[in-house]
């Protein structure tokens, strides 16, 4: 290759490698925990409050069932000498059944508790991204990366905005709440 031929070449990669150079200078990147912001911000903490609220509800009854499936054996077991064989069968049987309705039931409650978890956070994950894009534009962010799901193994945490995320979260208005009708205002004279 001659020296013309190389010169050229390294020109054209120099060319190629400036602008490239230059605007990944001008890059800005941050990532966010969007786990603990869901977590952390108040209505997130709310909704949990509300999910284990309902989980523990459901958690009593299927204790409760439980507990009494538990004495039905223990009776079964104690009066199973006095039973003929076809009655033992009988009995063990339809407890069986009993085990495995209850077994049924804890199966649809927990897809019933997945199902109600996304319906309370959905709206409040659409929140934390109109937060996060705003706080993109306005910081003139090229990107934000979620911690876990980016795959960042490491990354300073002068890039994590996750607390940021929260405070603006927080701070939007909340819709005030509409007042009595007999309540008394503060300008109102008083009988």
């Amino acid at each position: 290759m001659s020296l013309r031929t190389t010169i050229a070449a390294v020109a054209a990669v120099f060319s190629l490698a400036l602008p490239v150079a230059a605007s990944a200078a001008d890059l800005k990147v941050a990532y966010v925990d969007l786990q603990r912001v869901l977590l952390e911000v108040d209505d997130g903490k709310a909704a949990k409050a509300r999910l284990q609220k309902w989980l523990d509800e459901r958690q009593k009854e299927i204790d409760k069932e439980q507990e009494a499936l538990r004495k039905e054996k223990e009776t079964l077991d104690k009066q199973a000498s006095a039973m003929s064989p076809d009655t033992k069968a009988q009995k063990d049987a339809e407890l069986q059944r009993k085990v495995m309705v209850l077994a049924q039931k804890w199966e649809k409650s927990r897809a019933e508790a997945a199902s109600k978890e996304r319906q309370e956070m959905e709206p409040i994950v659409s929140k934390i991204d109109q937060v996060i894009a705003g706080l993109a534009e306005r910081d003139d962010l090229s990107f934000v990366l979620e911690k876990r799901d980016s795959g960042i193994v490491f990354a300073r945490s002068q890039y994590d905005i996750s607390n940021e995320v929260i405070r603006a979260y927080n701070g939007q208005k909340k819709p005030a709440a509409p007042a009595a009708k007999d309540a008394p205002t503060k300008d109102a004279p008083k009988k």
